[in-house]
């Protein structure tokens, strides 16, 4: 298979160094930060023929000026601009105007941007509904939808496509190319924490559900999300927030350069954030974040582009954690009361990412990237209270120090065989994480360790290659086919004696390779209407401590994925987006970071449909809706006893956003999740909800006032269910119940905002 795989990549390249070249070609930048613009649909007429600018802002077609009357260029957020024949130069670098205000008519269902069709509804809900908290980052993805353990301490439990994906195994998440996702984390694995990102350098989100990206591996099963930060920033900021709760957050975002070093396509700038929070818990939270982010993006020769991000996060809080219903119903605490009020945590990132892009003279590029991030994590947190030890409880304690390392090559070619067009991309990823003392013990008061359970150091390297083909036969036809192979070493160095799970002190080895095929097809019917169908292989890889335990079984259990969907725009102010698909996992080993135990689940099946509606009756006026529907179930067991725990079955969100042009704007927005089952047989349920939040602002060039709300209607709903066995203290039996923790109560914010140059 590797001989396979690796003959498949060659003739890939060779084939595409031997095909035609193009004729029309150019560059597209905005005009006032003088920066290359992806995603820009540029058409040939009369010829009518049409593609997108890739990140290099960069188009090629097979044609000649002498075919052409013009050159049209249009994209969303930007003033369209048509060019002659006569007046276009091949090689010239065309600006593009900015626009004041975005509307849906924008948008355009493109045949040349197939495979990234679905990506514009994230950059329409962008420009319309903005990014307003570190929640909001993750809710912009349609059908995403998360629970907060914590207050915001730790990473959000996500659900997407009838997946309990946790705090991310079974999707991946990724900023500026760098993973966001932890393997063989102490709170469990594919643990990815999001926080670090300041909401308001986010410019763009590219996501894709399922399992259809070449370019993707590690827990890209349910799907991915990619956060891209802004390059360059027209002005700068001021941000002060301030409400209930003791809540308050202070950003600063500051240009850098000078108007004449981005003149030279230049961009530098640094933003900060620290947020407080008491919370809306009966035992004060103490939350503290501190963010700081700097950028540079510029052209450093006439053929390559250096980026370069550095960021740190410092966080600490205390928590209430998850409390069963009987407490509450036996008046024990409120429904925002705590159990063990000793609970809490502090975790740190910094991070550093470069990343060379070089456009060679044929106009493929390369990319080379390479990250590193230092982490460390300290939880504490008690799910079963006196379950196991009835006299100092069950609190306990998840630590860990990492060190991770990663690199990304990747070469992209365009070429054509007659008027077929083929654009191939190919790549290398490798990761290697280090942790050091990878702890979990049983404490009294955070600290005062009375039961080590794990105690070890954690090696983990993952290669891969990839190569996948995109063939666009004519403006109706586009398919894409690639494959991904991944080889993962695992390694882990016990230092604990008396681990459960394993045979003593030492080094215990596993390793394991994963090919992962895709295919996809589309079809474009006209600039209104395409259709696709996506197939393809995707996996998680599982906790080092669970696999070296199983010798190597199951480390990289195998998500299989169909989608069928389509994208169409009857009219020129709405946008609507519909699929049904299927998922179905193998049986895996999963490593529980709650109990330092390995647990085995077997096959499952989902299948789904999702919506999502765009809609403008006015200019003023944007409207969106996501309904989304999962039935998910064991494959091996028997019907009534295959409910899979927590999975999503209804879910909806959607909202209401006005925008004038004097600077009044403001948005109504609902969230809704259905009830669920909590356990295999249903005899347990977590409770849906329906939740409301408002936004205010009177925005002008200089200044902009906020009013942001939580939870309009002040509803009591729980955030996280589980179903966990659990023990109070004097009770002489355990009971399994629903342990939860309690949403949001209503809240608001007022913020102020001042821009300046």
């Amino acid at each position: 298979m590797k001989v396979f795989f690796l003959s498949f990549f060659l003739f890939g390249i060779l084939f595409s160094s031997f095909a035609q070249h193009n004729h029309i070609h150019a560059k597209v930048i905005d005009e006032k930060n003088k920066l290359p613009i992806e995603g820009i649909s540029v058409t040939l007429i009369p010829l009518n023929k049409t593609t997108v600018t890739d990140e290099n802002g960069s188009f090629t077609f097979n044609e000649t000026k002498e075919q052409i009357t013009s050159i049209v260029f249009s994209g969303f957020g930007y003033e369209p601009l048509t060019i002659t024949a006569t007046d276009f130069k091949l090689g010239v670098t065309v600006s593009l105007k900015q626009k004041p205000l975005t509307t849906l008519e924008e948008v355009i269902v493109n045949s040349g941007a197939s495979v990234k069709q679905q990506n514009q509804i994230s950059k329409l809900d962008i420009k319309m509904r903005g990014v307003n908290n570190s929640q909001e980052v993750l809710r912009i993805v349609p059908g995403l939808f998360i629970g907060q353990h914590q207050g915001g301490g730790k990473a959000e439990q996500i659900f997407i496509r009838g997946f309990d994906c946790d705090h991310g195994t079974d999707i991946s998440l990724n900023v500026d190319g760098m993973p966001i996702n932890m393997v063989s984390h102490a709170h469990g694995q594919g643990y990815a924490d999001a926080h670090f990102i300041i909401p308001e350098t986010i410019e763009n989100v590219d996501f894709k559900k399922g399992t259809y990206n070449a370019e993707k591996g590690n827990f890209n099963t349910a799907g991915y999300v990619d956060f891209k930060t802004a390059n360059s920033i027209d002005r700068n900021m001021i941000k002060l927030e301030g409400g209930m709760f003791n809540t308050g957050r202070l950003v600063g975002i500051f240009n850098l350069l000078n108007d004449k070093q981005k003149a030279k396509q230049q961009s530098w700038y640094i933003a900060s954030e620290y947020h407080y929070s008491d919370g809306y818990f009966d035992n004060s939270q103490h939350f503290n974040r501190f963010n700081l982010f700097t950028k540079y993006h510029g052209k450093v020769s006439e053929s390559s582009f250096l980026q370069i991000t550095a960021s740190t996060l410092q966080s600490k809080w205390n928590a209430s954690g998850q409390i069963p219903d009987r407490a509450v119903d036996q008046g024990l605490i409120g429904f925002y009361g705590a159990l063990d009020p000793t609970e809490g945590g502090v975790t740190s990132r910094s991070n550093f990412n470069a990343q060379l892009r070089t456009t060679l003279k044929n106009h493929d590029f390369i990319k080379n990237q390479l990250y590193y991030t230092n982490y460390a994590f300290d939880l504490h947190t008690n799910f079963t209270f006196y379950l196991n030890d009835p006299i100092n409880g069950d609190q306990i304690r998840q630590r860990e120090n990492r060190n991770l390392l990663g690199y990304n090559g990747s070469y992209n070619h365009v070429s054509y065989v007659g008027k077929t067009k083929i654009t191939t991309d190919a790549g290398i990823n490798v990761r290697y994480d280090k942790t050091n003392n990878s702890e979990l013990s049983n404490t009294i008061n955070r600290f005062t360790i009375i039961n080590p359970i794990k105690l070890g150091d954690i090696s983990e390297l993952n290669t891969a290659i990839y190569i996948s083909e995109t063939i666009k036969f004519n403006e109706k036809w586009n398919i894409n086919a690639g494959v991904r192979f991944d080889q993962f070493y695992n390694e882990y160095n016990n230092k604990l004696a008396t681990d459960p799970t394993l045979n003593g002190i030492g080094i215990y080895k596993a390793k394991a390779n994963n090919v992962s095929p895709k295919f996809s097809v589309y079809y474009h019917i006209n600039s209104k209407t395409q259709f696709y169908l996506a197939s393809g292989r995707g996996f998680h890889s599982n906790d080092t401590r669970a696999v070296v335990v199983t010798n190597g079984k199951e480390i990289l259990p195998p998500a299989y994925g169909v989608d069928f969907g389509t994208i169409f725009k009857p009219t020129k102010n709405l946008l609507i987006h519909l699929a049904t698909w299927y998922i179905g996992l193998k049986q895996e080993f999963v490593y529980s970071g709650d109990g330092g135990i390995v647990e085995i689940t077997g096959k499952t099946k989902r299948i789904g449909l999702d919506g999502s509606i765009r809609f403008e009756p006015i200019k003023s006026l944007y409207l969106d809706v996501d309904i989304n529907y999962a039935h998910g179930r064991y494959s091996d067991e028997e019907k009534g006893q295959d409910y899979i725990p927590l999975a999503p079955i209804w879910s909806s969100t959607g909202g209401i956003m006005y925008k004038n042009k004097n600077g009044l704007n403001g948005g109504l927005r609902y969230r809704y999740l259905s009830d669920r089952p909590a356990i295999e047989d249903y005899s347990l349920t977590a409770k849906g909800y329906f939740v409301s939040d408002a936004v205010l602002n009177f925005t002008k060039p200089r200044y902009e006032i906020g009013l942001k709300t939580s939870n309009l209607f002040n509803v009591k709903w729980k955030e996280t269910q589980f179903a966990t066995e659990t023990r109070l203290q004097n009770e002489s039996q355990p009971i399994t119940e629903i342990c939860f923790t309690p949403g949001t109560k209503f809240s608001a914010l007022l913020s102020m905002s001042y821009f300046f140059k």
